[in-house]
């Protein structure tokens, strides 16, 4: 006899956690957004600008590259917007995982930026024009600011999101350019060596690389269902097998709704019968408290009645 109930837990619990955590990042981050795109704007204005008067190719291609800026800071808070919006009867989970593509686009916008920096420096180490220092380390001071304020205002939120990572990233990323620019207009004017000011953004490119490649990696797994980076599915299943009455956990799934919330669904076999709601309810708190799990779904099975995927037997 299959006495198969299924239970879906939405709706225990579940409300509070929404909430909780979709205002807390607009709180936090909206300004941020906010302020980072005007400062990065008008620094991408004044630097062009400061690029054509000065003659400057340097300052020119940096300031591409804080247009870059502005498109990746868009892209990351425009997926973490469309995350908050409410389930739909057609996207049952909201649209969270909107914000893993953006962390996603973000990470390839990076590359592709790294690769335009890494041509135009070959090709100047090739070719080394002359450089109006004094210019060059004035606007690269400004860009230090510029994009140091902007990275400390994400700061906060890096390691908790991957797509504020992708955003400090970028930011703290090209306070380190600008500082390197600074650093190569002063070495230039002490010594005369113009291939310094390339060779400055080369070395920088691969820390950049380093950075994003982590970021693009967190986000295919997120893309691809997988177990998030912070859960640890061995000790949910433990955690499971110490529940009163059961005694199998089998097709368990753990998968992240969006750069935040993270879901999971598993069949218990208890043999002795369906343990009643109170169980449930407890189990649902349990995953929330210890695994940081909002979207548990568990199903009672009376015996094995599915096999588990990761059971190669």
């Amino acid at each position: 006899m299959h006495d198969h109930h299924h239970h879906d837990h939405h709706g225990h619990g579940h409300k509070h956690h929404h909430g909780h955590h979709h205002d807390h990042t607009p709180k936090d981050f909206g300004r941020a957004f906010i302020v980072g795109l005007v400062l990065n704007i008008g620094f991408v204005i004044a630097e062009t600008a400061a690029g054509i008067i000065g003659n400057s190719m340097a300052l020119i291609a940096d300031a591409g590259h804080n247009a870059f800026d502005v498109v990746g800071l868009m892209v990351a808070w425009a997926g973490l917007s469309l995350a908050k919006r409410k389930p739909s009867e057609r996207f049952t989970f909201g649209l969270g995982k909107s914000s893993v593509l953006a962390a996603f686009i973000n990470g390839m916008l990076l590359l592709v930026a790294v690769g335009a920096i890494t041509i135009e420096a070959v090709q100047r180490l090739m070719t080394p024009q002359p450089v109006a220092t004094n210019m060059m380390m004035a606007v690269a001071a400004a860009g230090v600011v510029v994009n140091g304020v902007t990275a400390f205002m994400f700061s906060g939120g890096a390691k908790s999101d991957i797509n504020i990572r992708g955003a400090f990233i970028h930011m703290a990323g090209d306070a380190a350019i600008s500082a390197g620019v600074v650093i190569a207009g002063f070495v230039i004017s002490l010594t005369g060596l113009v291939w310094i000011d390339p060779l400055m953004s080369l070395v920088l490119n691969i820390v950049i690389v380093i950075g994003t490649w982590g970021l693009l990696t967190q986000a295919s797994r997120m893309a691809l269902a997988g177990v998030p980076d912070d859960v640890d599915p061995e000790a949910i299943r433990s955690t499971l097998l110490g529940l009163p009455g059961v005694r199998e956990v089998c097709d368990l799934h753990v998968w992240s709704l969006s750069t935040q919330d993270k879901a999971m669904s598993c069949h218990l076999v208890m043999p002795a019968g369906h343990p009643g709601d109170a169980f449930l309810v407890e189990a649902a708190r349990i995953m929330k408290a210890r695994h940081k799990i909002a979207h548990p779904t568990f199903q009672i099975d009376l015996e094995r009645q599915v096999d588990c995927p990761l059971l190669t037997s």
